[in-house]
């Protein structure tokens, strides 16, 4: 890998991991439609930690605030609000984190095609689409509860399958429940946090494991583009969601999984 495919995939990684539009998606599309090489590991690692530094610089106040809250329910102290939502993002990671444990293997396997990304992509994109019509759009976060959080985490395990988009099946469920987009947005960015961070920690013990060489320049600079284009992303999303809404990233899933089944037909 040289330095402008790694430019190239850390800057799609950025700029997808928290759009509604899929990032493992368009990391496995390069290499099954340009022939790129498996970006290996240690890169793997770099763009995850540029991405969790992203969204944990970007919420840092709500993230520390949780996380205080959280700690000190542990030791007793009355459960206020940012205390309970600290325990409803862990309570919707479970489902994700045990459909990674048992299904991750097969999913590698047997789903990671240019066919299976194709038919996610249109499926998950119209069920945005439908939830971003047919949801109240009224309710905060305030208004989530125990079963709310659940059902968000069983729909972000789905996200497992490429093409489903973790962003977007989850603000697609909290959209069907009724919260508001932003809402909706925001605990879909919270609910990131412990799942990259995993992700991340998984990788670099399969790195360490495998012993193999690294490129410390390739990989300090995709983590810097993950970073800034991540951090980018995250602030223009939030600021113009509002106003755009969901329908853009609609038509461009659309589109993506139209000429990926053009391409597979050309192909076949």
């Amino acid at each position: 890998m040289d330095s402008v495919q790694a430019v190239l995939l850390a800057l799609i990684q950025g700029l997808t991991e928290f759009l509604p539009i899929s990032s493992s998606a368009h990391l496995i599309l390069p290499a099954q439609l340009l022939g790129w090489e498996d970006q290996g590991l240690a890169f793997d690692v770099a763009v995850h930690v540029g991405t969790l530094l992203a969204i944990v610089i970007y919420f840092r106040g709500e993230v520390l605030n949780l996380s205080q809250a959280w700690l000190l329910s542990l030791t007793g102290k009355p459960v206020n609000e940012d205390s309970r939502l600290a325990w409803l993002i862990i309570l919707a990671t479970i489902p994700a984190g045990l459909a990674g444990v048992i299904f991750n293997q097969a999913i590698e396997t047997h789903l990671r095609s240019t066919e299976v990304i194709a038919a996610t992509t249109i499926v998950f994109a119209l069920a945005l689409y439908w939830s971003d019509r047919a949801g109240g759009k009224s309710f905060t976060l305030q208004r989530l509860d125990w079963k709310s959080a659940l059902a968000i985490g069983v729909s972000q395990a789905l996200a497992l399958i490429p093409g489903t988009s973790r962003s977007g099946i989850t603000m697609t469920a909290a959209l069907f429940l009724g919260f508001s987009r932003d809402a909706a947005a925001r605990f879909s960015f919270l609910l990131s946090i412990p799942l990259i961070t995993a992700a991340g920690l998984l990788k670099t013990r399969e790195l360490l494991e495998s012993g193999s060489d690294t490129d410390w320049t390739l990989i300090a600079l995709g983590a810097l583009v993950a970073f800034i284009s991540a951090y980018a992303c995250i602030h223009l999303f939030l600021r113009f969601l509002e106003r755009i809404g969901f329908t853009p990233f609609v038509i461009y899933r659309l589109l993506l999984g139209a000429v990926l089944i053009v391409m597979l037909f050309a192909n076949a």
